[in-house]
């Protein structure tokens, strides 16, 4: 499965992108609304994450567009902007659906994992070909119960080919199917990844070869029986695709955790103090009189950057109070009444956040660090 990834914050869209990486989708991230729908254009996609607040055309203007343009792939809108009027917008728009920040990673993954089995053919959980399968719940691959680490090219060609037994697939369309539009690799790659696969599953212990090549053509799965021998029974499915009980997830889990304890100390440390430094030096220029606009602003901007950020950590009481400053900012920007109130409110604003944040991550190290753990 491949998914465009659209966000501005590139401390969210890397923590984000990481994380459904490690569920083996393929993820290809851009910042801007234009280079989104030249991509979707360009390439196949199974899914768009959408943030609504993009520099230049927004993501309700993007998600308009693709609908008039008759695209009819899943979109998902990612944002801060919780308003009622703000979701029916993006409903309005075309949205399929509407997710506010903060919002917990497993909700997230588990709402994208709906998306995409909407408007689908009812897919088993678990693909199975001979002795292996590919767990849909958990994004693992094993054969004879044992787990088999693949590359991400690697696993999504499994994938499409078990997705699709009957169908044969050229080089090019596994190569816009799965590779992302930054890597521009030759048909090669496609060679060179189905080689690595086979080699893998031969080297687990596979002996037939699950993938046909057709020469002149491309490549499909190979019917089960054609190489394997092996009769199915009558109370079995005809087709080489069964259904079993979704095996467990805390690998993926264990792994995904990793990912944001790793994130969230790089964030700790080095993106909060500058946006703080930002914050300050901000009320330092308001209170001379002579605000310095473009200051003001992209303080505006890395509040917002801030809140969506510590929505993604789970951190809703902090979101909340960055987008208060992100709002009292764009005021100031323009208002010229009451400076001096919306000054003072600003600094009470900015101390409750670094006061707030530090409760937060204070009351997390405990739990973390208690011995009922």
């Amino acid at each position: 499965m491949k998914i465009l990834l659209v966000e501005d914050n590139e401390h969210s869209a890397s923590f984000l992108s990481k994380a459904l990486e490690s569920y083996n989708y393929q993820t290809e991230t851009v910042k801007d609304g234009q280079t989104a729908l030249e991509l979707v254009r360009a390439f196949n996609y199974d899914l768009i994450l959408l943030d609504v607040m993009l520099p230049g055309l927004d993501g309700i203007s993007v998600c308009t567009q693709l609908r008039q343009e008759g695209f009819q792939l899943p979109i998902m809108m990612i944002t801060a902007k919780d308003s009622t009027s703000d979701r029916v917008r993006g409903l309005e728009a075309g949205a399929d659906e509407y997710v506010v920040k903060p919002c917990e990673l497993p909700e997230l993954i588990a709402r994208v994992r709906a998306l995409l089995r909407r408007g689908r053919d009812i897919f088993p959980m678990v693909f199975a070909w001979e002795h292996l399968q590919l767990d849909m719940n958990t994004k693992e691959v094993s054969y004879k119960k044992k787990r088999l680490h693949l590359t991400p090219k690697e696993y999504g060609l499994l994938e499409i080919f078990l997705r699709n037994p009957d169908k044969i697939f050229s080089r090019h369309e596994l190569l816009n199917s799965i590779w992302q539009s930054s890597e521009s690799p030759g048909e090669e790659a496609v060679t060179t990844q189905i080689k690595g696969l086979r080699q893998k599953l031969k080297a687990a212990g596979m002996t037939a070869d699950l993938i046909e090549t057709v020469y002149g053509v491309g490549y499909r799965l190979r019917k089960e029986n054609e190489e394997a021998g092996e009769q199915m029974s009558r109370g079995e499915t005809s087709s080489a695709l069964s259904s079993v009980f979704p095996s467990s997830s805390s690998t993926i889990e264990a792994e995904v955790l990793t990912i944001m304890t790793k994130a969230w100390e790089d964030f700790r440390e080095n993106f909060l103090k500058e946006r703080f430094d930002l914050f300050d030096l901000a009320l330092s220029n308001l209170s001379t009189g002579t605000p310095d606009i473009h200051l003001l602003r992209k303080a505006q901007a890395e509040a917002h950057c801030l809140a969506g950020s510590l929505g993604s950590y789970g951190l809703s009481l902090g979101s909340k109070v960055a987008r208060e400053i992100e709002f009292l900012l764009q005021i100031l920007i323009t208002w010229k009444e009451n400076v001096a109130l919306l000054l003072n409110r600003l600094k009470k604003l900015t101390t409750s956040l670094k006061k707030t944040l530090k409760e937060q991550i204070c009351d997390e190290e405990g739990q973390e660090n208690s011995p009922t753990k």
